[in-house]
């Protein structure tokens, strides 16, 4: 599906990536698109409202007030005409609002509003784009289910060469067939997501559990809902935060929770992604009080949790469609395999921590597809994003496989 007949809505920031917009503007207007612009103050420095307006065949808006005409510039207006809303450039400064909430101008108000998939282009300096507070800024708003179109490397307006150019108008383009193509594969399906670490308690203060950060698996139910699903998100202790009307929150806490929410959902639900870290084992017997630090050492036992992949696995249905996650550190494919049989899976997504790039904690990762039926496949490594559209597109392939 191309860009003919949706409705685009470009916001530009200040930058000097602003020229390329006059370009993207002229693509998608070519290619049958309708197309409305939000400028901030800073942008009118670097392009002029003339320019975008002539190309956009329409009126350019840069306040909530028009003083000249008497016209108020209503954001969710803009924001519920949108097909998809586009940021482009993103500059640093807007990159903080948004994902902050804060909304002191018609783009990030209308940002707030916005119910259409939302895509951003970043373009700043070398070392603005790898400071610290970017970064995380972009990591926030991935984990609001943001398309982020990561910024090209070459030469920069300081003169510097590095990451932080804004993808060109052709990429830009690119990227938004490809988001309209995939925008409905899901609708009227139901997905059942896990993500995140389970906790066991050893006692009111202490547990066990592990690294995970849950971006995986958040990130999984963000693109499934993109995509027009409704996903039930079964969510360990995490400190990120998920914002997607058709995302259904549970939040637990131990593996047994976990087991119990999956249980009461997975007889309804089309695909089931089982990409949390569930603990293996958990203390036979939980302290009431806090344990006291008494001698050199400390001997808990365990019993063996449920495993809640292979007991749903074992309930799967012909219509269903499973998919699995193989963290492993040696033997990699062998035991990836094993798991897929085992648990009765249609698709393991295996991890190795020995990829660099790839494990808890990180905003990328680089997998190794595993089926019955097709020779192992390994991605790049690619943001989580990326990965989870990737798993999407093969859990609807195996979706429409006749019996």
């Amino acid at each position: 599906m191309s860009v003919r007949c949706k409705k685009i809505l470009i916001g530009v920031t200040g930058g000097i990536a602003a020229y390329k917009v006059a370009t993207l503007i002229r693509l998608l207007i070519k290619n049958g698109a309708e197309v409305k612009v939000i400028m901030t103050t800073s942008a009118l420095d670097f392009i002029t409202p003339l320019t975008l307006a002539t190309l956009a065949k329409g009126p350019v808006f840069t306040d909530f007030f028009d003083k000249k005409s008497g016209d108020w510039h209503n954001h969710v207006e803009l924001g519920l005409w949108a097909d998809v809303f586009l940021v482009a450039p993103l500059s640093a400064n807007t990159l903080s609002k948004m994902a902050m909430g804060q909304s002191d101008n018609l783009l990030t108000a209308t940002y707030l509003s916005a119910r259409c998939p939302v895509v951003v282009a970043p373009a700043m300096d070398l070392d603005m784009y790898r400071h610290p507070a970017v970064t995380q800024n972009l990591v926030t708003l991935k984990s609001h289910g943001v398309t982020v179109l990561d910024a090209s490397s070459g030469e920069l307006a300081s003169g510097l060469s590095g990451q932080g150019r804004m993808q060109e108008p052709e990429e830009i383009m690119n990227a938004l067939s490809i988001l309209f193509s995939n925008s409905h594969t899901l609708t009227g399906k139901r997905l059942l997501v896990t993500a995140g670490p389970t906790q066991e308690a050893i006692d009111p203060v202490r547990y066990i559990s592990n690294h995970s950060s849950g971006k995986m698996g958040i990130s999984i139910a963000h693109e499934a809902a993109k995509r027009g699903a409704v996903v039930d998100l079964i969510l360990g202790p995490t400190q990120l935060t998920i914002a997607h009307p058709n995302i259904h929150i549970t939040n637990v806490r131990s593996a047994v929770e976990m087991f119990e929410a999956c249980l009461k959902i997975h007889p309804f639900v089309d695909i089931a992604i089982f990409s949390a870290a569930v603990a293996d084992y958990s203390p036979i017997h939980i302290a009431d009080q806090k344990l006291k630090k008494i001698g050199d050492s400390l001997v808990i036992e365990l019993k063996k949790n449920v495993d809640i992949a292979e007991s749903l696995g074992a309930q799967k249905r012909d219509h269903q469609v499973h998919v699995g996650f193989a963290l492993e550190t040696e033997n990699e494919t062998e035991n990836a395999t094993e798991k897929l049989k085992r648990k009765n899976f249609d698709l393991v997504v295996m991890n190795s921590l020995r990829d660099e790039g790839a494990g808890f904690q990180k905003d990328t990762n680089k997998v190794t597809y595993i089926t019955a039926t097709t020779p192992p496949q390994t991605s790049e490594v690619l943001p989580k994003a990326q990965i989870a559209g990737q798993i999407l597109d093969m859990a609807v392939q195996l979706l429409r496989k006749p019996a």
